[in-house]
C-alpha cells in the first residue's frame, strides 16, 4: 500500500470518528490521534492534513452533491463508511489539483477504500456515484489518460521487439527492416537442413 493509500485511510478514519461523533469534536483531533497511532513519520502528512481539512471545509457542498446524484439515498440514511468515502473521492474528484490526482485516480482509489473497509456492495455504490458526476463534469481527463494508455502501449512493443533480436543478424539502425535487405529472414529452415550447410561451409 503506498503512502497516499494509507494517508487515504487514516482521513476516512477520522472522517468515521468525527461523522459518527455528531462532528462535536473538530475534525482534526481525530486526524492528529489517528497520524500518531495508525502512521507516525508518514511521509504524505502534508497530503493528508490538505485533504482532511479541504473535505471539512467543503462538507456541506459535497453532501448536496452526493444529494443530488444518489437521490434515492438521502445521505443520513448512506452508511457511514460509504458516505465519507463518498466525500473523500469527490473532494478530490472536484476540488483537489488534478494535476496531482487525476479525476480516474480518484474515483479508482475510492473504490479501493470501499473496497476495503466497506459493505459487499459499497464498491459499486461509490463507482455508481462517482461515475455518475464524472460524467456530468465532462469526463475531464479521458483523452489525456489515453493519450498515455497508447504511450505506454507503444513503449511495451517497442521493448518487446527490442527482446527479439534476430541471431546473427545484427540490427543496423533504428530504421532497418527486414524488406528493406535481401537478407534470407527465414526461420523455416530445419535442422537437417543447417547441419548440411554447416559441412558445406567447413569443406
Amino acid at each position: 500500500m503506498s503512502a497516499r493509500q494509507i494517508g487515504r485511510s487514516i482521513v476516512l478514519q477520522s472522517l468515521y470518528e468525527w461523522d459518527f461523533h455528531g462532528k462535536k469534536t473538530a475534525l482534526a483531533d481525530f486526524l492528529e490521534r489517528n497520524l500518531r497511532e495508525f502512521a507516525p513519520g508518514l511521509d504524505e502528512e502534508s497530503f493528508v492534513q490538505t485533504l482532511a481539512v479541504g473535505i471539512g471545509s467543503k462538507i456541506i457542498e459535497i453532501d448536496e452533491i452526493i444529494q443530488k446524484a444518489a437521490p434515492e439515498w438521502p445521505i443520513e440514511q448512506i452508511a457511514v463508511v460509504d458516505r465519507n468515502i463518498l466525500r473523500i473521492g469527490l473532494y478530490e474528484l472536484l476540488f483537489a489539483n488534478h494535476k496531482e490526482v487525476p479525476p480516474r485516480v480518484a474515483i479508482n482509489e475510492s473504490i479501493e477504500l470501499a473496497k476495503a473497509y466497506g459493505g459487499t456492495s459499497s464498491s459499486k455504490f461509490v463507482n455508481g456515484v462517482l461515475g455518475t458526476i464524472y460524467r456530468e463534469i465532462g469526463e475531464p481527463d479521458k483523452n489525456e489518460k489515453t493519450k498515455k494508455e497508447k504511450n505506454k502501449e507503444r513503449q511495451a512493443i517497442e521493448e518487446e521487439v527490442a527482446d527479439e533480436t534476430i541471431f546473427p543478424y545484427p540490427v543496423i539502425d533504428a530504421d532497418f527492416s527486414a524488406e528493406n535487405t535481401d537478407l534470407p529472414f527465414d526461420d523455416t529452415i530445419s535442422s537437417g537442413e543447417t547441419d548440411l550447410f554447416e559441412e558445406k561451409t567447413n569443406n
